[in-house]
Formats: C-alpha cells, sequence, structure tokens
C-alpha cells in the first residue's frame, strides 16, 4: 500500500511539473526580444540591402567597411588668373598656380588624415614672344621652399581633422577667403578658399584603396616645364608646367597602403607679340577629371585611357615599401623596362615613380 502512494504522488508531481513548463511565455516571433548578437534568423536582416544602414545592429565584413579602415582622396586645383600679357615696359608672366590635398576620411565622413602642397609656377616672356624663363628650369612645391607657407598649410591641414567635407566647407572667411574664426587665425594669415575647395573634393570622391585610420599621410609633386618654348613666325609661344602628383599612405611597417596618382598639364600660349591667347579664366583640368577626353586610349596600344593607367601603377605601387618603389626600372625617357608594368602601362611612369617617392620620402 505505501509502495502505491509513493508512485501516486511521483505521478502528480510529473503532471504539475510538465504543465509549468508549458505555461511559460514563447519567444517573441520579431525577435525583438533577443539579447544583441543573437543567431536568431530575425537578426540577418541588417544585411539586406532594404535596412537602413544606421540601423544595423551588425557590422558588415567588407574589408572596404572594417573597422578602422579608411578612404584616400585628392584633389587639385588650377588657375591662371595672375598672368598677364607682356608690354612695353614691363615682361609677360605665364603664372600657373596648383594646389593639391589629399585626405584619408573614416566610415563616418571624419577627415582622419590631410596633406596639403601648392606649385606656383612663374614663366616670364617678352613682347617679341621671346621666352624669357629657361625651359630646363626646376621648379619646387611650396612646401619644398619652406617659409611660412609651409607651417600655415600644416596647420591649416591639422585643423579639419575631424572634420566631415561639408564642415570644412562652411569654415569662416571673409570675401578674399582668408579665415575670421579667432582659433584659426592665429595661427593660418593666408588665403585658404582654394585649401577649402580641394579638401572637399578630396573628402568627397575619397574611395577604399587598402588604408587605415591609423595610416600616415603624405602627398609629393613632381614638375617640369620642358614643352614650353618661344614664338615663332609661324607658331605661338607656350608656357607650360606639367605636374605628377601623388597621394600616399602607409602603415607602421612602412609599406604603401594606398596610392593615387594623378598630373596636370596646364599652360598658357602667347603671340609673337606677348599677347596672351589662352583664356584665362578657365581652370585646366588634371587628367584624371579628363578621362576619355585625354584622348590616349586608342593610340596607348592596349586601349587604356591615361586614368586607367594611372591607376594601374598606383595598385602597383600599393604594398611596397619606399625601397622597392626605388628598385622599379624606368628608361632614359621614363618608360617602364619590367615585361609585367609594360603589359598594362605604356605612358611614362618616370614621373609618376618620382612623386611617389617624394611623397614618402615626407611621411
Amino acid at each position: 500500500m505505501k509502495k502505491l502512494l509513493i508512485l501516486a504522488l511521483i505521478a502528480v508531481f510529473s503532471v504539475a511539473f510538465i504543465s509549468g513548463c508549458k505555461s511559460s511565455p514563447e519567444p517573441s516571433p520579431s525577435g525583438s526580444e533577443s539579447p544583441s548578437g543573437s543567431s536568431s534568423p530575425s537578426s540577418s536582416a541588417s544585411s539586406s540591402p532594404s535596412s537602413s544602414p544606421s540601423g544595423s545592429s551588425t557590422p558588415s565584413e567588407s574589408p572596404s567597411t572594417s573597422a578602422g579602415s579608411a578612404k584616400t582622396g585628392m584633389a587639385v586645383l588650377t588657375t591662371l588668373a595672375k598672368s598677364a600679357e607682356a608690354t612695353d615696359t614691363t615682361d609677360g608672366l605665364a603664372e600657373i598656380d596648383s594646389t593639391v590635398a589629399a585626405v584619408t576620411v573614416n566610415q563616418d565622413g571624419k577627415i582622419m588624415g590631410c596633406a596639403i602642397d601648392a606649385v606656383q609656377a612663374k614663366i616670364y616672356f617678352d613682347k617679341t614672344g621671346k621666352l624669357l624663363t629657361p625651359a630646363d628650369t626646376k621648379i619646387k612645391t611650396n612646401n619644398e621652399l619652406g617659409e611660412s607657407w609651409f607651417d600655415q598649410a600644416a596647420a591649416f591641414a591639422q585643423y579639419v581633422k575631424g572634420m566631415t567635407a561639408e564642415e570644412v566647407k562652411n569654415i569662416k572667411v571673409d570675401e578674399e577667403n582668408y579665415p575670421i574664426e579667432p582659433d584659426l587665425k592665429a595661427s593660418v594669415k593666408i588665403s585658404i578658399g582654394n585649401f577649402v575647395k580641394c579638401i572637399e573634393k578630396a573628402a568627397m570622391e575619397a574611395k577604399e584603396g587598402g588604408a587605415a585610420e591609423s595610416d600616415k599621410l603624405s602627398i609629393g609633386a613632381v614638375q617640369a616645364m620642358n614643352k614650353s618654348a618661344g614664338a615663332t613666325n609661324s607658331k605661338e609661344g607656350l608656357a607650360q608646367v606639367d605636374t605628377a602628383y601623388a597621394a600616399v599612405t602607409r602603415d607602421a611597417g612602412g609599406k604603401i597602403s594606398s596610392c593615387l596618382i594623378d598630373a596636370s598639364e596646364s599652360g598658357v600660349s602667347f603671340t609673337g607679340k606677348g599677347k596672351i591667347t589662352t583664356d584665362l579664366t578657365a581652370e585646366p583640368k588634371t587628367n584624371n577629371e579628363l578621362k576619355e577626353a585625354y584622348g590616349l586610349k586608342e593610340a596607348s596600344g592596349i586601349d587604356k585611357e591615361w586614368f586607367e593607367q594611372a591607376e594601374s601603377f598606383a595598385q602597383y605601387v600599393t604594398g611596397k615599401k619606399p625601397a622597392e618603389v626605388e628598385g622599379i626600372a624606368v628608361d632614359d625617357r621614363g618608360y617602364a623596362v619590367a615585361e609585367d608594368l609594360k603589359s598594362s602601362i605604356t605612358i611614362p611612369v618616370g614621373d609618376l615613380k618620382a612623386a611617389v617617392l617624394k611623397a614618402v620620402g615626407g611621411v
């Protein structure tokens, strides 16, 4: 009898236990009660193209948006406005002023690194169309010349760190583009109009290339005016400056983590009487901005435009250390010697290589 009583009690407790389990609430189908990082099927919705970027709870695993990655951008602005014709009392001047800025931008659109330089090339000619500035003149950038411009450009580059492109655009200036905000005026007393335009454009057009937020950014520029010539009876004179630009980031080990390359070929034409025939209000475009309008594709031999070949060279040097870039062989005209380069690049790379080396030497 006692044994039967024990069995009955066990049966009662078992039924009570099962009933208690069934009475607990079931999980919500929406998954809203799931803790962060849940592996429930609802968590995959954050990776759907239709989901809000800001509402995603699962970070992308793509390298392009991985934590700590950065985009690299570069922009060049050139003006001819300060050029002047020759007169009976003064020589003519072809002044080609270019400002270049490079930035690294994080995934929130904030500038993590900034570098600025400028080229102010002055080429003189007389009222007979004779070129007075030797065509083999070596032109230095403002940073290479040093002095106060370098310090103020560096101060402005430091000032914009942490800003977005929109915030840079909204920096307050006077009618001549001099800064008016007290904290900026204390260290920058030069006109910053072109700085702002270049940095804004560089930030807006920045792209993934392998850089990290912590990588060091620098720029290099190499100029030549060897295509310049005086006027003749049958041909106008030309004051032209060709500049190759490189923006480079390097990681903690010294390797190039990203690279951007561009070039400008800007000139002012003048007659045998020293009269300028070029529209001085025009802002010459860089080779990358010209894209197909540059007109190299058919003549390239590899069906590639200048900007495509420049990008190939930039990719070629990415992952290399400065010594390895230095070791890239070119002939006396600047063309690549190695077969792996010649198959994808038929433009001269001597100045592009030199611009990269200048950049890494400045880190």
